[in-house]
């Protein structure tokens, strides 16, 4: 009680005589069947009464409400979070709504802390010294260096590294439905990529963009059942956000979408790249590339067992093919390298097993 008292001196600005804090029940969960139709609430708002003394006593009654997780997208903090600091914004702008009077948050100390006057957030980090993995892909690219040892070592330190994180497993089914919900529908995953490619290109069609997203839906009722893959993700795992120091030591940034999800994720947001950067040196997957493609997946197989991953793949290589594809991302990869990506992701959502060997008969 004493916390909520210094949140509300703080708050208003004047000393604060709590009177009373109870449950608040809405009109129709005073009927008998309310715990039964109502059981599944989104949290429950407490009943603040209080004295206020700002050069007289002003009595006045306040709801502070929180959300609690569950399967409707709402099992992260920052779900909940990102809901209470929209409503705060959203509510009094709407004529007529319950005014909004603070948003923040509980301290771990059970302090109340307020973050009304937010405007934007940020995050703050250390910086990571060294150089991005791009940078040898690039080299190996434009014949700067040649292809080495080192390459395939720092191959195999990713794939062990992605070895080692996918180990961790959680029991949640709704969770891990929700990951594969969200690699086709979320902003950033398949369906805002699609809604990205302008209306007209020449490298592929409004139809052919159509039927892939048909694939990636039927994908997403194949993998939904697969909950037991669940696991400890990146979940943006690719070359400009791994950073090496020297020889196989690197730090990892920008995790994204979650800390937990499926495996096949993080493997080919990496991989693909290495397909990436052989089409454009060599048109096909050759050399260097194909190599590192090879030890990469070899290393990663060897080290989890995973032979399942190569059943799962398919709608995260057409995520990853999206990307790469992109004109807003890459406005100037020509247009018949475009074209084999889409080959590659549609002969890809075709196949049932994934045969990360002849990536080559996928381009056609």
């Amino acid at each position: 009680m004493k916390e909520l008292k210094a949140y509300l001196e703080s708050k208003f600005g004047a000393p604060v005589r709590i009177l009373s804090v109870s449950e608040l029940l809405k009109a129709e969960d005073t009927s008998e069947q309310a715990e039964g139709i109502k059981g599944f609430g989104y949290g429950k708002p407490l009943l603040v009464s209080f004295e206020c003394d700002r050069g007289g006593v002003e009595r006045r009654e306040l709801v502070i409400s929180t959300m609690k997780a569950d399967a409707f997208g709402h099992q992260h903090f920052a779900d909940r979070a990102g809901i209470l600091l929209w409503q705060f914004h959203a509510f009094n702008t709407l004529p007529k709504h319950v005014r909004a009077i603070d948003v923040g948050y509980f301290a771990k100390d059970g302090s109340l802390k307020s973050v009304s006057d937010a405007e934007e957030f940020f995050i703050v980090c250390e910086k990571a010294e060294g150089t991005e993995y791009a940078s040898d892909l690039q080299n190996l690219l434009t014949g700067a260096r040649e292809y080495g040892r080192i390459d395939e070592e720092r191959a195999v330190a990713l794939a062990s590294y992605l070895s080692e994180i996918h180990a961790e497993k959680k029991d949640d089914p709704q969770l891990y439905v929700r990951r594969i919900r969200e690699l086709v529908g979320h902003n950033e995953c398949i369906f805002g990529l699609t809604d990205s490619y302008p209306p007209k290109t020449e490298f592929i069609s409004a139809e052919e963009l159509i039927e892939l997203e048909k694939k990636c839906v039927e994908w997403r009722w194949k993998l939904k059942e697969k909950s037991h893959r669940l696991c400890a993700v990146h979940g943006d795992f690719h070359p400009w956000n791994v950073i090496f120091h020297h020889h196989t030591d690197f730090t990892v940034l920008d995790r994204s979408r979650g800390e937990w999800g499926e495996a096949a994720d993080d493997l080919t947001a990496m991989s693909i790249n290495f397909m990436f950067f052989s089409l454009m040196k060599y048109g096909m997957m050759k050399g260097e590339f194909a190599e590192l493609f090879n030890v990469f997946f070899e290393t990663y197989l060897h080290k989890t067992g995973d032979e399942e991953i190569l059943s799962v793949v398919q709608p995260f290589f057409a995520f990853r093919c999206l990307v790469i594809a992109s004109p807003i991302w890459y406005p100037h990869l020509p247009a018949d390298t475009r074209r084999k990506i889409f080959n590659f992701a549609e002969n890809v959502l075709a196949d049932e097993y994934f045969e990360y060997k002849n990536v080559n008969e996928y381009l056609l």
